[in-house]
C-alpha cells in the first residue's frame, strides 16, 4: 500500500483525518492528523463535530457579506459648510490676522491660509484648536442612513448618481 501523503510504500496504512481531507497514511504520517475509534472499534477519521462546522459557516458567511458603511444607522460629525469663512470671521471678530492666529495656536500662517480657503481640510486635531481659541463651532452632527435624497422619495445610490447625462 501507499501512503497518501508521502508516497512511501508501506505493509498498512490507516485512514486519519488531515487539514480537512481524509487521507490513507503510514503510521509515520498519521502523527499529522487526528483518529478515533468509531463504535465498532476500527480506526475512522475524525472529523470536526458539527457544532465547529456551524461556527465555521457562520464566520464565512459574515466575512462573504458586504458591509454597508452607510446604513448603521450612527450619527456622523462633519465639517459645516463654509468652514473657512466660520473661521476668518472668528478671527476677524477676535482682531487678529493669520499670523498673529497662527501663532497663538501653534500653527503656520500657511496652514492656517489654506483653511481659511478652504484648500486644505483640518484634522480633528486642528478643529478642536481652532474651535476652542475661536469660540466658534465647526462640526455639526449628520444623521447617518443609507438612503440619499430627501423626504419620502429616498433612494439607494446607484452608479446612475455617478453617471453623467447630456
Amino acid at each position: 500500500m501507499m501512503c497518501e501523503m508521502c508516497g512511501k510504500e508501506v505493509p498498512s496504512t490507516r485512514p486519519v483525518y488531515i487539514e480537512g481531507t481524509n487521507l490513507n497514511v503510514c503510521p509515520n504520517c498519521a502523527r499529522f492528523g487526528e483518529g478515533n475509534r468509531n463504535a465498532r472499534g476500527g480506526n475512522a477519521p475524525a472529523g470536526p463535530s458539527s457544532a465547529i462546522l456551524q461556527q465555521r459557516l457562520e464566520r464565512r458567511e459574515r466575512r462573504m457579506n458586504p458591509k454597508n458603511i452607510y446604513a448603521d444607522g450612527r450619527d456622523r460629525i462633519q465639517l459645516v459648510i463654509g468652514y473657512g469663512d466660520v473661521i476668518k470671521e472668528g478671527r476677524e471678530a477676535k482682531g487678529m490676522d493669520i499670523e498673529k492666529f497662527a501663532a497663538s495656536i501653534g500653527e503656520k500662517k500657511g496652514i492656517i491660509a489654506k483653511v481659511e480657503a478652504e484648500d486644505l481640510t483640518p484634522d480633528d486635531k486642528l478643529i478642536k484648536k481652532i474651535e476652542k481659541a475661536l469660540g466658534v463651532k465647526l462640526t455639526e452632527i449628520v444623521q447617518g442612513g443609507g438612503a440619499i435624497g430627501g423626504g419620502t422619495n429616498n433612494k439607494t445610490m446607484t452608479l446612475a448618481n455617478f453617471i453623467k447625462k447630456e
